[in-house]
């Protein structure tokens, strides 16, 4: 997987050009915990979107997959992350993409386009509904959870979900407890109401992690919301009907029919 210096920190990223038929490219931005790999190569919308003639570029978020773990909490942020993406556009020549961020990162995309609004054609907020503006629970038990010698001594049940899927992926739990205690911030209500390019807000209905997808669409201007009926946080992100919500969504952008 080759790699790019954003600000002196080492990203790993893919970019996936072969038969390029669209006029934008797609930007991935995975969540917390994850990585490329898991969040979008395993749940093919790599492939779809590729299949689909976009040309896809993800990132390994800074802490995750194969990108540098930093172990200090100042190197983690939404602002830092989003211009982590920022700058692999920069890296890659690309003016302007889509952006689809899943959990993390949708709370990274939002950032992005607040600060980029230029660089961005349209948005996909996946996996976070209402709980982008809420003021969540701590991220202690989070954190502590990430540093446990084992997922056996984490008795917090939600805690205990994001210990188990770091296992999974096998991160480095200590990168991810300091990045889980600054990430996890609310956006500002007044800063979300200022996105202004066309959005889709999408959440499964199972999703507690997420919060409704439409409480959040409602605070964007002109955005959409989509709900994922019957799923959870994990289960949504390859959903097939969220899938071809978000490909109708972006296919708009070509002046062409939706997909059916």
């Amino acid at each position: 997987m080759p790699t790019f210096q954003s600000d002196g920190v080492t990203l790993a990223y893919l970019d996936q050009n072969d038969g390029v038929s669209r006029p934008l490219p797609v930007l991935l931005i995975h969540g917390f915990a994850s990585s490329i790999e898991m969040n979008w190569v395993a749940t093919s919308w790599v492939r779809d979107l590729a299949g689909a003639g976009y040309r896809v570029v993800a990132i390994d978020n800074r802490g995750h997959g194969r990108s540098e773990k930093l172990y200090v909490p100042e190197a983690y942020s939404r602002e830092i992350m989003a211009e982590d993406a920022r700058r692999l556009l920069d890296h890659l020549g690309i003016g302007t993409a889509h952006v689809i961020g899943y959990s993390m990162g949708a709370r990274i995309a939002a950032t992005l386009v607040l600060a980029h609004p230029e660089r961005i054609g349209r948005l996909v907020l996946g996996g976070l509904g209402h709980n982008m503006v809420r003021a969540m629970a701590g991220t202690g038990p989070i954190a502590q959870a990430l540093l446990a010698p084992s997922i056996d001594d984490v008795v917090n049940p939600t805690a205990r979900t994001f210990r188990a899927f770091a296992d999974q992926t096998r991160s480095d739990l200590k990168a991810l407890a300091v990045c889980v205690r600054q990430i996890r911030d609310p956006v500002p209500r007044e800063e979300i109401g200022r996105i202004a390019v066309p959005t889709l807000v999408a959440a499964g209905t199972n999703d507690v992690i997420a919060g409704p997808a439409h409480i959040l669409s409602d605070l964007i201007p002109g955005s959409e919301s989509f709900e994922i009926a019957g799923r959870d946080h994990m289960k949504a992100v390859g959903d097939r009907s969220f899938k071809t919500a978000v490909l109708n969504f972006l296919e708009r952008d070509a002046g062409g029919a939706a997909l059916p």
